[in-house]
């Protein structure tokens, strides 16, 4: 099951809306299509994402209280 988020361009802008905690997030291609569910601190992740993966062109994602909590969304969501 995916987030029931709206995707969010993976860009520059991006990157300073992405706060600076522990979430769950989605990247996705051009079309949509999730390449990759996994958790993480949000900013660093999109900056990485930006970095390092051609082909994720979207990202989406959900803040947690924590990375324990982050990692028990990321369960119920695959």
């Amino acid at each position: 099951m995916s987030l029931q988020k709206q995707w969010r361009s993976l860009d520059r802008s991006t990157v300073s809306k992405a706060p600076d905690r522990y979430g769950v997030y989605e990247l996705g291609d051009a079309d949509g299509t999730v390449l990759k569910l996994d958790t993480g601190v949000l900013r660093d992740v999109v900056k990485d994402a930006l970095s390092y993966d051609p082909n994720a062109k979207k990202i989406r994602w959900t803040v947690a209280q924590s990375r324990s909590h982050a990692e028990q969304l990321a369960a119920e969501h695959q």
